[in-house]
């Protein structure tokens, strides 16, 4: 199994910032530690090229980040003040997502060790994200005609409005998402299929639910590929996620998520979404979790 990152390009960032950056380093270096990646199969993430980006977002837009002309509402949503690395990171950030869809498609399973970026929209970001790196990706597949139709399964404790809205209407593209009903964005866009989590939802009351709306969901829609955004926000411990979710329970739902996935054999790339707990250790082992979980059904689905 593939992993893409994009840590080593460190945002600037102002005092006091609490956009846990070092997860992404950590979770690299746990995974190499773990054994669950192999160095070989590590690879830095490319920049997407500006094309791929205008594939969803507007040229405005795109050109307004490259060059640093993004008007101070935005990026005060965005919430990361403009720098040549907040670029460079963006775009390979994106590069991630692009690349690993390609060795998905190779191998069945590829992660993008950062990434989820589903608050930003065709003309703006928002809420950490400045360009969206799964609708790209997605975008880019069915540029190249590598797959016709795409589900996006986004669990993250945050609705991914950006993506919701990008993709409303186009039926090619399923977006589902489980979130909690009280909790950022506080507008809400519409997806395909929208659960909303009440404050306080635990492993089995969420795992349930997940359970009866995702496999249905995959059989109606018929995708040739999957992109899923595995954050680690819904956990109890979480300082954005007002949900009761274990570390067990996170494992529990990638397992559902795989499973789901690998029965109809549909390639799989991974985000890693969002995590926001003080406990940084915990964060970390949600998310190399979600590889180990990934890698081992890849491996007994699809290498034979």
């Amino acid at each position: 199994m593939r992993a893409f990152y994009s840590d080593h390009f460190v945002l600037p960032l102002p005092e006091g910032h609490k956009f846990p950056m070092a997860k992404y380093s950590r979770l690299r270096e746990r995974i190499l530690a773990d054994g669950i990646i192999s160095p070989d199969d590590l690879h830095e993430a490319p920049p997407a090229p500006i094309a791929d980006l205008r594939l969803v977002h507007t040229a405005e837009y795109v050109d307004a980040v490259v060059t640093g002309t993004v008007p101070a509402e935005i990026q005060r949503r965005i919430g990361f003040p403009w720098s040549p690395q907040m670029v460079e990171r963006s775009r390979r950030s994106v590069g991630a997502t692009i690349a690993a869809s390609y060795a998905a498609l190779d191998e069945g399973v590829a992660a993008n060790l950062a990434g989820g970026t589903h608050h930003a929209f065709a003309d703006r970001g928002e809420g950490f994200c400045v360009f969206n790196d799964v609708a790209v990706a997605a975008r880019v597949l069915q540029q190249q005609q590598l797959a016709r139709r795409i589900a996006i399964v986004d669990l993250d404790v945050h609705q991914g409005n950006g993506t919701a809205a990008i993709f409303g209407g186009d039926a090619s593209v399923l977006t589902f998402s489980m979130h909690g009903d009280k909790n950022f964005p506080f507008r809400k866009e519409v997806s395909d299929r929208d659960v909303a989590l009440a404050d306080g939802t635990g492993d089995d009351e969420y795992l349930s639910l997940l359970q009866s709306h995702l496999p249905d969901l995959l059989n109606r829609h018929q995708p040739d590929f999957v992109f899923y955004l595995a954050g680690a926000d819904p956990f109890e411990g979480d300082r954005l996620g007002r949900l009761k979710m274990t570390i067990d329970g996170l494992r529990r739902r990638d397992e559902i998520v795989m499973n789901a996935c690998t029965k109809g054999r549909l390639p799989v790339a991974i985000s890693m979404s969002g995590g926001y707990a003080d406990d940084i250790n915990a964060i970390v082992t949600i998310h190399a979790n979600t590889i180990r979980v990934a890698g081992t059904l890849c491996r007994n689905t699809f290498v034979s």
